[in-house]
């Protein structure tokens, strides 16, 4: 056993794997990687690792708990979260729209519409994505606890070992995608109606994973 972890090989293949899983904070970090480079790419993993950081402190003081017993909670937070994902997959086939339908001379409005998607905060919004996903609470705290030693005495050292590996995975796996976001955007930046039709298809998966995320219930 190692600081109350009763078997961490089995921890860090699993949180290898569930790292691996897609979902809307990764995507997000892809999307704002390939649109606008990798110092915002990393800000927009950046809100993803201090959303998973205070999901991980929230489910070892015992918030999963309050969650899984209040159901009134547990829909308000999952409507929020479903209610922002389609919102943000909403803007990202509008902006398809827009970029589709641009002419080759209007480079002018084209630098206009980047001048305001770059005021967008891509920090807050990986963080509010993070967050505003009560599913991920649940999920932690019932990952966790399967490798914590209830009769160990310093729990928060084996949680904290536990969220810094899964940090550790996240670092390396959104790094890759921002580095391959950019590279894939630097091969379609000359050809306008592909690229509006994959920011199109990232803002349908946002939808996707709003809808689901609605759909889902505390069983």
């Amino acid at each position: 056993m190692f600081f109350g972890i009763t078997n961490i090989w089995a921890y860090v293949v699993g949180a290898f794997l569930i790292v691996l899983l897609p979902g809307p904070n990764s995507l997000y970090v892809l999307s704002t990687g390939a649109q606008r480079g990798v110092r915002t790419g990393y800000r927009a993993a950046t809100g993803v690792f201090a959303g998973d950081t205070v999901l991980m402190v929230l489910s070892a003081a015992g918030v999963a708990s309050l969650l899984r017993s209040t159901p009134l909670l547990f829909n308000v937070v999952k409507y929020a979260g479903a209610g922002y994902l389609a919102w943000l997959g909403i803007g990202m086939i509008r902006s398809a729209r827009r970029s589709w339908r641009a002419g080759q001379g209007e480079k002018q409005a084209e630098k206009q519409a980047e001048a305001v998607a770059d005021l967008s905060d891509p920090f807050r919004k990986a963080l509010t994505i993070s967050l505003l996903n009560p599913k991920a609470i649940l999920f932690f705290i019932s990952f966790f606890v399967q490798f914590v030693d209830p009769h160990y005495g310093a729990p928060a050292v084996s949680f904290l070992i536990l969220g810094a590996i899964c940090q550790l995975f996240s670092v390396i796996y959104l790094s890759t995608l921002i580095f391959g976001g950019v590279y894939l955007a630097s091969q379609f930046r000359r050809r306008r109606k592909l690229s509006a039709g994959l920011t199109s298809g990232v803002g349908a998966l946002f939808l996707a994973f709003g809808a689901k995320l609605a759909t889902t219930s505390l069983g």
